[in-house]
C-alpha cells in the first residue's frame, strides 16, 4: 500500500509532464501552419502589386512622352 501513493503520483507526474510536452508542440506547430499560410498567401500579392506598380510607371513614362512629343516645338 506505502508503494501505490508514490507510483501514482510519478505516473500522475509523468503524465502531466507529457501532456505540457504536447501541449507545447502544438503551440509550436500552431505558429508555424500561421507562418507558412502568411507566407503563401502574401506572395501571389506581392507579385501582383509588383506587376501594378510597374504597369503604373509604363503609362506615366507613356503619358510624359506623349506629352512632351505633343508640346515639343514643330519643326
Amino acid at each position: 500500500m506505502a508503494n501505490e501513493i508514490p507510483n501514482d503520483i510519478s505516473a500522475t507526474v509523468n503524465n502531466l509532464v507529457e501532456v505540457a510536452g504536447k501541449v507545447g508542440q502544438q503551440q509550436v506547430e500552431l505558429v508555424t501552419y500561421a507562418f507558412k499560410s502568411a507566407t503563401v498567401a502574401v506572395e501571389p500579392l506581392s507579385k501582383t502589386v509588383l506587376e501594378l506598380t510597374g504597369n503604373v510607371f509604363n503609362t506615366l513614362n507613356e503619358t510624359v512622352k506623349n506629352v512632351s512629343t505633343a508640346i515639343a516645338p514643330k519643326a
